[in-house]
């Protein structure tokens, strides 16, 4: 049985049935319709414009926000673990478990602010919400929907989970072979100058790309961080990979996976976290959030079971590894697109990037002889860029998508997310080149060769993953 819903709106309604009764019994009182009228509408005007909070969101919005976290807390953490030799375990599971730390801190002191203080700047949000200066419990943050808001509390922990698991996807590029002093000191560096800037741009009603400063007035589409997560990272990887420098005995030593099962598991984490990263960045709980969370399914089935037949064409034989790479590979692709794209277009979407992700982890690292260790650039950074372009492709009503903004055609949304594409390439990467050089020059970079063959886990934190 269905209860009725009294709020303002309905009782000022019901004020003006009241008052039209009245006058329709009481003659008298026709000379003092258009006053009581007015006033009836008056006091009706200020409860419909009035914002609403729906418990739902709410609800949906901390679900999603606790997702996230799950991603990098332990997905990621097991994933990359998993990827490297035993010695080094320990090192990716408190690198990953610092940065949490570390990025939770600098957010709140004042990363939200650089992102979404509500500055008038293309590129970063100013210092008027430093410290969170002016936010209380009862502040509230726009939606996607007119009048529709969440606490700004919730939208300031929802977007803090972003900000923590992008620089924890860097460290994959050079795992096995860092400082882990370098690591903390780079990452509050990146997320400051890289990472907050391209938030802002992206994401902020004044920003950059936002506005489509630079595509003819068309803004580029990035649901969930297709730009500003995992290209960002990609690039910042694959410039980290190369200030690095190689893993000693590459080529040499087998450094293959220690625990294909902890990756799985950390696989399948990241996969199921990812609903909250996707369907999350809905805001709300509607319509929305199921088209991206059945994309979420679809995109990456797509991703996982190509992957799985190129290895198969390929070397004979499909791997767990490769299983794994093309799960991640299509979260990664359908992140931009979730929200705007068909289940079908999510499928093919996710195939495309599977491949690509493929021919790069598997041929173009082999020829330029770069080592990204965990293949950082080669999934997130490609399957960003393919998943980005393909979102301007696959939005089309044509392919099963939501369709462009008014005026706009598939030329002028592809063009626009190459932008915005290039725009985080340069900006990530010459920010990410100079950080990189300030770290080294500060503290270092590396281990010595005899520490990085003891294993990181001994060297840095005096303790090992497993015991014989």
């Amino acid at each position: 049985m269905m209860r009725p819903v009294f709020n303002a709106r309905t009782l000022a309604a019901a004020g003006l049935g009241l008052c039209a009764a009245a006058l329709a019994l009481h003659p008298a009182l026709a000379q003092d319709a258009p006053a009581a009228a007015s006033a009836a509408t008056e006091a009706a005007a200020p409860a419909a414009a009035a914002s609403t909070v729906d418990k739902g969101d709410v609800a949906w919005m901390m679900t999603s926000t606790l997702l996230v976290l799950f991603m990098t807390m332990p997905g990621l953490a097991l994933f990359y673990g998993g990827l490297v030799r035993a010695k080094n375990m320990l090192s990716v599971l408190m690198q990953c478990t610092v940065i949490t730390g570390v990025v939770m801190i600098v957010w709140v002191l004042w990363g939200y602010s650089f992102a979404f203080g509500g500055g008038t700047s293309y590129f970063w949000g100013g210092m008027g919400k430093v410290f969170l200066a002016g936010v209380t419990k009862d502040s509230l943050s726009a939606t996607f929907s007119d009048g529709v808001e969440i606490p700004e509390y919730l939208f300031i922990a929802f977007q803090m989970t972003f900000a923590v698991i992008t620089p924890a996807l860097i460290v994959g590029a050079f795992a096995e072979r860092i400082k882990f002093s370098a690591v903390v000191m780079f990452t509050i560096l990146w997320v400051t100058f890289v990472y907050f800037p391209v938030a802002h741009m992206v994401w902020d009603a004044s920003g950059l790309i936002f506005n489509g400063v630079l595509s003819n007035g068309v803004a580029a589409i990035d649901f969930a961080g297709g730009t500003v997560v995992h290209i960002n990272a990609g690039i910042a990887a694959l410039i980290g990979c190369m200030f690095v420098g190689k893993r000693a005995g590459l080529g040499r030593d087998i450094m293959a996976p220690h625990s294909m099962t902890l990756t799985m598991v950390g696989a399948s984490i990241l996969w199921v976290g990812w609903f909250g990263f996707n369907a999350g960045s809905n805001l709300e709980s509607n319509a929305g959030a199921v088209l991206a969370m059945i994309n979420t399914f679809t995109a990456t089935a797509g991703a996982m079971v190509a992957w799985c037949v190129v290895e198969t064409i390929m070397r004979g034989k499909a791997s767990m590894l490769g299983a794994a790479s093309g799960i991640v590979a299509g979260l990664v692709a359908v992140t931009p697109a979730c929200g705007t794209i068909g289940p079908v277009g999510a499928i093919v979407l996710g195939a495309i990037a599977s491949c690509m992700c493929y021919f790069f982890v598997s041929v173009v690292k082999n020829a330029l002889k770069y080592d990204d260790s965990l293949d950082v650039f080669g999934v997130h950074g490609v399957g960003g860029i393919v998943g980005a372009i393909g979102t301007g492709v696959f939005t089309s009503t044509a392919l099963g998508g939501t369709g462009y903004a008014e005026g706009v055609g598939m030329t002028g949304q592809v063009w626009a997310q190459i932008v915005a594409i290039l725009i985080t390439i340069v900006w990530s990467g010459v920010g990410s080149a100079i950080l990189f050089a300030i770290t080294k020059a500060v503290i270092g970079l590396r281990p010595s060769v005899e520490e990085e063959r003891e294993g990181l886990d001994l060297t840095y934190h005096g303790e090992v993953a497993y015991h014989s």
